[in-house]
């Protein structure tokens, strides 16, 4: 049976924080270590013994926020990961997290699969975005780019791949995924993983970019 990934919820609100627990605590792979209403709590906990290997915080809250939470975590104990939970869609905010340190951006409104995929996404070292933000980021980048495309002569990507990158950019989690193409989840995570190889990106959010980009898809 695999460890489970250590998770400190982060929120100044107690009801939002209790939703999250009461939600993850169905997963088997994850286990909720602790919470916290604000960054100087979380920092006393990591003090005194607790190692969470996901923090996962909101932007908004007393004594210490999400943004000076993160950067001190990321400079003090830079083995824990640090995943934003917020309602904030803001391009800026989504640069200055991930300039701090942080390694994924959610938004409040995401179903609880697309958090466990992304906390298992970044415990694993990679970086996730939601795919409204991504989407959302994408339009900026399209609308003050120079229309140049990047797209590598050599790479060919069939249409069962363009379903599936249809699908990852509308958000659907590798299992889900699966399920609508009747196939298992490791062919889902093949597929993901020969899509990254072929185009030469590091995560998810870099992938959809390219072939969007490049009218791989709409």
């Amino acid at each position: 049976m695999k460890i489970p990934i250590k998770i400190l919820i982060v929120d100044e609100h107690a009801i939002v924080r209790n939703g999250i627990i009461s939600l993850l605590e169905k997963e088997i792979n994850i286990e909720v270590i602790g919470e916290a209403a604000h960054g100087i709590e979380v920092l006393r906990l990591i003090q005194n013994g607790l190692r969470p290997d996901v923090i996962i915080t909101d932007i908004e809250m007393p004594e210490m926020d999400g943004l000076e939470l993160t950067s001190l975590v990321k400079l003090n104990y830079p083995e824990i990961k640090v995943l934003i939970l917020t309602t904030t869609d803001s391009k800026n905010d989504v640069i200055k997290f991930f300039d701090a340190g942080a390694d994924g951006y959610l938004l409040k409104n995401i179903s609880i699969a697309e958090v466990v995929f992304a906390i298992e996404q970044i415990y694993t070292g990679y970086k996730y975005i939601c795919s409204a933000i991504g989407i959302k980021l994408l339009g900026h980048f399209r609308s003050s780019s120079s229309g140049q495309q990047d797209l590598k002569a050599n790479i060919q990507i069939s249409n069962r791949e363009k379903e599936i990158l249809s699908l990852i950019a509308e958000g659907y989690t590798n299992s889900e995924i699966a399920e609508k193409l009747y196939t298992s989840k490791r062919t889902i995570e093949g597929n993901r993983q020969t899509l990254l190889d072929k185009t030469g990106k590091k995560n998810t959010a870099a992938l959809i970019n390219f072939v969007v980009r490049n009218g791989i898809i709409d």
